[in-house]
C-alpha cells in the first residue's frame, strides 16, 4: 500500500482557536477538575473555573504590560501548572507562545528571541531568569522577564500557582484593563492564525521555528478524542512529564482538556515514581527512554531479592502472550498452549500487578512517540496488562500523525493515521503526511518552508517507511540526520560536529545518540598537525593510534568538546567520546569522492567502539 487515510470526524468553524477548547470545557460545567497540582506533600485541585479566572487575571496582566495581539511570548520552564497557565494567558491576550526548553543555553535563548521576536519571557526560577538574562544582553534589546516563583521556597506551600505567578495575577487583577478587553482579544485569531512557534533542531546549528496553528491544535484535539476515547476514558487523570517546550506533550495536553481529563504536572524525574503512585493515572504519555526505565528498575529489584530468573521467566511470557495476541490482531490463527495461559495467570497474580504498581496502579493504557520503541518492550508491558499504543509524528505535524488504538494494535507499527490525516510512501520510501496537523511552515525561512512539501502538499519527513494492507505504518529508517536520543530529544549532530572539528587536533568528528540515553561521538585526529602539535607541547613524535590514548590528547579534545557544549541544551552535550586510532578515507569507505563523511558507513564500521560507549 502506497497511502492510507483516516476520515477527519469533526469540522470546526473559521473563526475557531485554541482558547475556545477552554472555554466550552467551562461552559459545559468543567467536569473533572482540570488539574491536580503538587504543594509541599500533597496534591490540590484546580476546578475549571478558578483555572479560567486566573487566566483571565493573568491575560489582563499580559495587556497592561504591553501585549498585543499577534505578539511573540516565551516560556522558559520545566513542566508545571504554572506553564499550562501561562501560555492560556498567552492565547487570551491574543499572542502567540514561544516555547523554550528549560535546559537552553544563553546562546539558544538569544537565538529564539532574536527571530521570534519574543519580548517578553516567562521563567520558571532563578537559574532561569539568569539564562535568559544572558541572553539579553547578547540580545541588545529590552526584554520583560516574569518569574513563576519569587524564591527558593517558593513552591513548598505556596498558593496555586506558586507566589511569583501570584503577584503578577494579583498585578492583573487591579489593572485598568476590563474583561471585555481581553474577550475581544481572545476571539482576534481564527483557525488559520498561528498559536505558536515551536523551535526544532535544524542540520544547519540554528533551530527553525516551526508555525503552529490554531487550527493544528484544536483539531487534532476535538478528532484524536473521539478516536482514542477507550484509551482517555470518561473523567481520565493523566500525569504529564514530558517537556511541554515539546509540541507532543502539549498537544496531548489540549486532547485531554477537550476530553475532560484531570491533568497533573511532575516536573522532575526525581519524584515521577513517587507522582504516578499519587496521581495514579489511568493513561499516561512518554517516550521508550521511561518504559526501559522501568523494566531495568523491575529486573534489578527482582535480582536483589534472588528472583531475577523468575522475572526473566514472567518476561519470556509475557512478550510470548502479547504476541500471540497481536497475530490473532492481524488475522492469523494462533495456538496457545494451556501451559502459556496457566503461567501468565499465574504472573499476573503475583508479579504483573507489581509492575503496573510503579505507574500508580491505575494505568490501563501507555502512549509512546518520540523515538523508536523496542517491539519486545511493547510485547513485555502489553502483557503484563498494560496496553503500550506507539504512535508517530513530528513537530511539524504537531506530533500525532499516526497511532495504535486501545482494540486495533500492530506492535512494530506506529499505527494508522488520526482522523483528517493521509500517510503516503514516496517512490524512494520517504514518509510523506497531509492532514490537520501539518504545520504552517518555518518561520522567517520559505526556503525551508518550500523544501519541507512536495509538489502534492505533503510534508516530507525525511523517515522512510512501510504501509501495510490495513494501513498500518512502519518506520523503517532515516532520511535525515537529526539524532533522536532514547529520551526523546532531538539533536541536530552538524553544528556539534563541526565545532569540535575546528579544533586544531580534530579531523573528523561523528556524533551519534540515536535511541541512546545520552550523545556521544566519534572522533579522529589529524595526522598532518599531530607532529607540531606534539612539539608544541614538548612531547615526542606520537603515531595517531598511540595519540588516541595520550592523556594530553585527550584532554584537548576534552576541552573542545566542552566548547561546544556551551552551545547546546544539557540534554544535547557530548557527554563521552573515543578517539579512534585511524582517521576516515575515501579507501576505508567512510568519506565520498567529495571528502563528505559517510555517516551510515562510519556507524556501522564501529557499531563495537559506540556500543563501549555506553556500557557502564
Amino acid at each position: 500500500m502506497r497511502e492510507a487515510s483516516t476520515e477527519k470526524l469533526i469540522d470546526l468553524p473559521p473563526g475557531f482557536n485554541t482558547t475556545q477548547l477552554l472555554v466550552d470545557r467551562l461552559e459545559s460545567g468543567g467536569g473533572a477538575p482540570l488539574f491536580s497540582v503538587k504543594r509541599g506533600t500533597g496534591w490540590h485541585d484546580v476546578s475549571t473555573a478558578d483555572f479560567v479566572a486566573d487566566v483571565r487575571s493573568l491575560a489582563k496582566l499580559l495587556v497592561s504590560d504591553g501585549v498585543r495581539p499577534g505578539d511573540r511570548v516565551a516560556i522558559m520552564s520545566r513542566t508545571r501548572y504554572e506553564w499550562a497557565l501561562a501560555e492560556q494567558a498567552i492565547w487570551f491576550a491574543g499572542a502567540i507562545s514561544v516555547p523554550i526548553y528549560e535546559t537552553s543555553s544563553p546562546f539558544q535563548v538569544e537565538w529564539i528571541l532574536r527571530d521570534s521576536g519574543a519580548r517578553h519571557v516567562f521563567a520558571e526560577d532563578s537559574q532561569r531568569v539568569g539564562v535568559v538574562r544572558a541572553a539579553v544582553a547578547s540580545l541588545g534589546e529590552p526584554v520583560t522577564i516574569w518569574p513563576f516563583e519569587s524564591g527558593p521556597d517558593d513552591t513548598a506551600d505556596s498558593p496555586i500557582p506558586a507566589r511569583g505567578l501570584q503577584v503578577l495575577l494579583e498585578r492583573g487583577a487591579a489593572s485598568v484593563v476590563s474583561e471585555v478587553e481581553v474577550e475581544a482579544a481572545r476571539r482576534i485569531a481564527g483557525l488559520a492564525d498561528t498559536a505558536t512557534l515551536v523551535y526544532t533542531s535544524g542540520t544547519t546549528g540554528r533551530p527553525k521555528g516551526c508555525v503552529m496553528t490554531h487550527a493544528n491544535f484544536s483539531e487534532v484535539a476535538v478528532n484524536l478524542a473521539p478516536h482514542m476515547a477507550k484509551v482517555l476514558g470518561d473523567g481520565e487523570r493523566t500525569l504529564m512529564f514530558l517537556p511541554l517546550a515539546h509540541v507532543f506533550a502539549r498537544a496531548v495536553q489540549q486532547v485531554c482538556l477537550h476530553a475532560g481529563s484531570t491533568i497533573a504536572h511532575s516536573p522532575s524525574a526525581a519524584t515521577l515514581v513517587e507522582d504516578m503512585k499519587a496521581v495514579k493515572p489511568g493513561f499516561l504519555l512518554a517516550v521508550p527512554r521511561i518504559f526501559e526505565k522501568i523494566r531495568a528498575t523491575a529486573f534489578a529489584t527482582a535480582e536483589a531479592a534472588g528472583k531475577g530468573a523468575l522475572f526473566a521467566q514472567a518476561e519470556a511470557v509475557a512478550i510470548q502472550y502479547s504476541k500471540a495476541a497481536d497475530a490473532r490482531g492481524r488475522g492469523e490463527r494462533v495456538f496457545r498452549s494451556p501451559v502459556l495461559l496457566a503461567k501468565h495467570a499465574l504472573f499476573n497474580k503475583v508479579l504483573y500487578p507489581k509492575l503496573r504498581a510503579v505507574l500508580g496502579g491505575n494505568a490501563r493504557y501507555t502512549i509512546s512517540g518520540a523515538s523508536e520503541l523496542n517491539p519486545d518492550l511493547a510485547h513485555f508491558f502489553r502483557g503484563a496488562g498494560l496496553g503500550l499504543l506507539e504512535g508517530y509524528g513530528l513537530t511539524e505535524t504537531t506530533a500525532p500523525a499516526t497511532v495504535n488504538l486501545a482494540d486495533d494494535v500492530r506492535v512494530g507499527t506506529v499505527g494508522i493515521p488520526i482522523p483528517g490525516t493521509t500517510i503516503r510512501i514516496a517512490p524512494d520510501g520517504e514518509v510523506l503526511v497531509k492532514g490537520i496537523g501539518v504545520f504552517a511552515g518555518y518561520h522567517n525561512n520559505p526556503e525551508a518552508s518550500a523544501g519541507a512539501f512536495d509538489a502534492d502538499g505533503f510534508f516530507k519527513t525525511g523517515d522512510t517507511g512501510a504501509l501495510d494492507e490495513s494501513g498500518f505504518l512502519s518506520i523503517t529508517g532515516r532520511k535525515k540526520d537529526i539524532i533522536v536520543t532514547a529520551g526523546g530529544k532531538n539533536v541536530a549532530p552538524g553544528p556539534l560536529e563541526e565545532y569540535v572539528r575546528s579544533a586544531r587536533l580534530v579531523s573528523q568528528v561523528v556524533v551519534v545518540g540515536e535511541n541512546r540515553p545520552f550523545v556521544a561521538a566519534l572522533v579522529t585526529l589529524d595526522a598532518d598537525e599531530l607532529g607540531p602539535w606534539c612539539k608544541a607541547n614538548g612531547l615526542p613524535p606520537l603515531s595517531p593510534a598511540r595519540a588516541a590514548a595520550h592523556p594530553l590528547v585527550l584532554a584537548t579534545v576534552q576541552h573542545a568538546v566542552d566548547a561546544a557544549n556551551t552551545t547546546v541544551s544539557q540534554a544535547e552535550t557530548i557527554r563521552r567520546f573515543v578517539v579512534l586510532e585511524n582517521d576516515f578515507t575515501e579507501e576505508s569507505g567512510h568519506l565520498t569522492p567529495s571528502m563528505k563523511l559517510k555517516r551510515r558507513s562510519v556507524i556501522d564500521s564501529f557499531a563495537a567502539e559506540i556500543d563501549k560507549l555506553y556500557q557502564r
